[in-house]
């Protein structure tokens, strides 16, 4: 992919896509299936930068894969070679990219094994807080050193060994930290125990029962025994709704517009996004066809027309972390207001959310009131062409292009895009089909 963007606005958005695997399910897919006992098909896999850089890490540390489909750079069926819980010390650092979810999933993996490791990122993910991992993970037994320039931060160097179990109470709802502590309570004694203060996405939970692990959630009370075995079973992960969430958005707010999305991943921890929109007036279908791997998959169709903003509720908040700078595009062209508020979380991404999504609406010729945990959308705007920046952030890049397939005049041009590869490496030429 280029490193930069350019769209010009379209009166309609029409056809099929099928969206490219789900981001979180592939980082999970690639660790637990190199954990397992056996030989696991995974196939759909996002072959991103992200979920690459989290499989070559596997791959460091004993794990044996095979690409069935796609090329080594961008895999998308593989076969993977279980270590059966036996991981090998990696003879070099483990580069987990632009991830946090990369990071943060490794790191509970590897606290409980007994070698020494170090997890890095690029110049973005060194400056994103890893203290809420390090604090549970900390507390099991690990000894994790934050070596970064900012505190709390990567490098991230692991000293594992045995761990204990614990029940942990998360101060901010986070599926990475809630999944960190899971793993690594795979290798603890007894029973860990994780308390979540909102519901957050649920692949882990969902994935581990499936290969084989059990998980009881009860309420907002997750636990697993330590000491369990993971099985080897095939998996097909389904298209990631993160991704779907611009085309869906695209054609929900043009009226006119027709938009069928196919193998799109429905689970209702992710779904959030789908909900606000047919909150605001958005006509859309969706139908689950498939259960595989404990992931709902199916279609979602669009049809184009006139919304209304809505307040963004803060239960609803964790679960839309990824979809905020696209609903921010929805908002600016519904009518009403749009209010996002209890998003402190923004701030920490891969860049600061909320300041990137207000700069960019503000060049556009929007008009957006920022505060330190959100911001207040009036609707009814009219977006103008402009030269933008994404800052490094792949939703930013993302949400912008659409921004500028809604304009009412003047080309967009978006800089830095090559960040796109990190989650979507196929979005310009999906952009061009759904826009030609």
């Amino acid at each position: 992919m280029s490193n930069t963007i350019q769209v010009s606005p379209q009166r309609t958005i029409s056809g099929e896509l099928a969206v490219p695997g789900d981001k979180s399910i592939s980082h999970r897919a690639a660790i637990l299936a190199g954990l397992s006992d056996g030989t696991c098909r995974v196939e759909n896999f996002l072959s991103s930068e992200d979920c690459v850089n989290t499989l070559r890490a596997m791959g460091q540390l004993g794990v044996r894969y095979e690409v069935v489909k796609g090329t080594e750079e961008q895999p998308e069926d593989l076969l993977i070679h279980g270590c059966g819980n036996e991981l090998k010390a990696p003879d070099q650092e483990l580069d987990c990219g632009n991830s946090g979810t990369g990071m943060r999933l490794l790191a509970g993996v590897l606290a409980s094994q007994k070698f020494d490791s170090v997890l890095v990122g690029d110049e973005s993910l060194s400056g994103r807080p890893m203290g809420r991992v390090m604090i549970p993970l900390g507390e099991m037994g690990a000894q994790i050193d934050a070596r970064g320039e900012k505190e709390g931060c990567a490098p991230l160097h692991i000293s594992g060994g045995s761990l204990k179990a614990i029940e942990y109470d998360m101060p901010v709802a986070s599926a990475q930290v809630k999944s960190a502590v899971l793993l690594a309570g795979l290798f603890a004694s007894d029973t860990t125990v994780v308390y979540q203060p909102a519901t957050t996405r649920d692949h882990s939970e969902r994935l581990l029962n499936y290969f084989g692990v059990k998980v009881v959630t009860e309420g907002n009370r997750i636990s697993t025994e330590g000491g369990q075995k993971v099985t080897a079973r095939d998996l097909v992960v389904p298209g990631d709704v993160s991704s779907a969430a611009f085309w869906i958005v695209a054609a929900a707010v043009t009226p006119g517009s027709k938009l069928t999305l196919t193998n799109v991943g429905l689970n209702p921890t992710r779904t959030a996004i789908i909900t606000v929109l047919k909150r605001m007036g958005a006509r859309i279908t969706d139908t689950i066809e498939h259960q595989d791997g404990g992931e709902p998959r199916g279609v979602i169709e669009i049809e184009g027309g006139t919304l209304t903003g809505t307040e963004i509720l803060p239960e609803e908040v964790p679960n839309l972390i990824d979809e905020v700078p696209i609903l921010a595009v929805a908002g600016i062209l519904s009518e009403g207001t749009m209010t996002i508020r209890n998003a402190h979380e923004l701030r920490v991404k891969e860049t600061d959310r909320i300041d990137t999504v207000v700069k960019n609406l503000r060049a556009m010729g929007g008009e957006v009131e920022e505060f330190d945990d959100g911001m207040i959308i009036p609707g009814g705007q009219k977006l103008k062409g402009a030269q933008l920046d994404s800052y490094g952030d792949h939703r930013i890049a993302m949400a912008f292009a659409i921004a500028g397939l809604l304009a009412e005049s003047g080309e967009t041009t978006i800089v830095n895009t090559a960040c796109v590869n990190t989650s979507y490496p196929t979005f310009s030429q999906h952009l061009k089909k759904i826009s030609s």
